[in-house]
């Protein structure tokens, strides 16, 4: 039987490294919106319950005005994040309903993660309570202090880790409940407050494609990979208004 799954999409963040006019959510890849190909990966699964976008106070009035009509019809729950992560989070699991298994965390900005990626972390998670995509790391990684290199680091057996990360709906409360004993600066993601309750994490190995949209120069690559995909075939008749659902 399959696992019923909530998605929280993250997109509160103020993508200070970004720049530009918009935030990068908001920025336009390859013709659409980076959080909302976010959204619709997880919208179009049969095991998605509910999808719940954090996004900024600031950000209402742009997403209600240029994706709001389309963000109601899929069912998409918008709610206020916070300033740091964990709050975003945080608040979106007050929204999940009673009944659902698993909650998948997601960054808006990773917006080249594919269904078949997500269908592996849920099966994971739903063996083992806890799963995330990630990467092995294939660069030089260097230790620097005052812009001088203190000592090359042993790659062997690093990981870059990646979302969406997936978790027993149960699991990841007792997790947000035990973060205020946590030195929070020193947490980047959920699963590490899963590591915390002395929970094993699973991963699924994922490549380089995945990546999370943190520059500029960061669209062009994901435009890249996205082109470089072949187009679903569309099940059922086709009309003039597919390619532009969204």
């Amino acid at each position: 039987m399959s696992q019923s799954v909530a998605a929280i999409i993250c997109a509160a963040g103020a993508s200070s490294r970004f720049g530009g006019k918009r935030k990068k959510a908001f920025v336009n890849v390859a013709g659409r919106a980076v959080f909302l190909r976010s959204v619709e990966l997880f919208d179009n699964r049969d095991d998605v319950k509910q999808v719940l976008l954090g996004i900024a106070p600031e950000d209402e009035e742009l997403v209600n005005v240029k994706w709001g009509p389309n963000l109601k019809f899929f069912g998409v729950k918008i709610f206020f994040g916070g300033h740091a992560r964990f709050d975003t989070v945080s608040k979106g699991l007050e929204l999940v309903k009673d009944g659902i298994d698993l909650i998948a965390v997601h960054d808006a900005s990773r917006c080249c993660v594919t269904a078949e990626l997500i269908d592996k972390v849920v099966a994971a998670a739903a063996k083992s309570g806890a799963a995330m995509p990630a990467c092995p790391v294939a660069a030089t990684i260097k230790q620097v202090k005052d812009n001088i290199i203190i000592r090359t680091v042993d790659r062997a057996g690093l990981y870059e880790a990646q979302t969406p990360q997936v978790f027993e709906a149960s699991l990841l409360r007792k997790a947000y409940e035990n973060l205020k004993n946590l030195d929070q600066s020193k947490i980047s993601d959920d699963s590490q407050l899963i590591e915390a309750l002395g929970h094993k994490v699973s991963i699924v190995e994922a490549d380089s494609s995945n990546i999370k949209i943190t520059r500029q120069s960061d669209i062009a690559v994901a435009e890249a990979i996205l082109k470089s995909r072949p187009k679903p075939r569309p099940e059922g008749p086709t009309g003039p208004y597919v390619e532009a659902q969204w």
